[in-house]
């Protein structure tokens, strides 16, 4: 599929909703609050349903066999979750596939990372044809995103990072993301206000702002 470039008068900010998936809300790898962050992404879109040009969301989709390159510990180890993690998110089980509060009717986009390999950020997933977010965004026209999504600390922040790293305005809506710790959850707003993510509520007008939220 070809996604036309937004006209001038069209939006051209695309929301990016990162792996809210069953293993990370009721599974494996629960992030505390997760499923509140699902059904409010999902009342979000439906109260605004003029903001975005594309919604595109991310599942984690790691193969059935094998380790993933190192990414799920070893049957004989412990995950040390920094590295190595419980095994999540295996393609076509019930952990990998979104939450249920999660309307993915409301998704344009789905794309999958980690195949085989470890994998954070939502760019490096590719579409069904191949396509990596970046090339998607750029065909699209999208100069800003608003990422949302579970975890704060870990895929929203690889998300956010990388989402700055290719050139476009980034802004994390706090109210709708969720981390594993507050610690790190707070290091992780710290990194992304650094490298140029403005944190800001989901209630907040479009453009920058220049205001900061403290981690959920």
């Amino acid at each position: 599929m070809t996604y036309a470039p937004s006209s001038p008068s069209s939006p051209s900010t695309a929301l990016l909703i990162v792996d809210v998936q069953n293993d990370f809300v009721t599974g494996t790898l629960p992030v505390p609050g997760g499923a509140d962050v699902a059904a409010a992404i999902t009342a979000h879109l439906r109260a605004n349903p003029s903001r975005y040009a594309l919604v595109v969301a991310s599942q984690d989709w790691h193969d059935p066999v094998g380790d993933n390159r190192g990414h799920f510990a070893a049957a004989t180890a412990d995950p040390d979750y920094a590295l190595t993690w419980p095994r999540h998110c295996v393609r076509d089980e019930p952990g990998s596939q979104y939450h249920p509060a999660l309307d993915s009717a409301l998704v344009d986009v789905h794309v999958r990372k980690g195949q085989g390999a470890p994998a954070y950020s939502m760019f490096e997933a590719v579409d069904p044809a191949g396509r990596g977010v970046a090339d998607t965004l750029r065909e699209a026209g999208i100069g800003a995103v608003d990422v949302v999504g579970l975890a704060t600390d870990y895929c929203v922040r690889a998300t956010g990072l990388d989402a700055r790293a290719a050139g476009l305005d980034v802004r994390l809506l706090t109210d709708l993301v969720a981390g594993v710790t507050p610690a790190t959850s707070a290091a992780a707003m710290a990194e992304l206000d650094a490298a140029g993510v403005e944190l800001v509520e989901s209630g907040a007008p479009a453009g920058p702002t220049g205001s900061t939220e403290a981690a959920r």
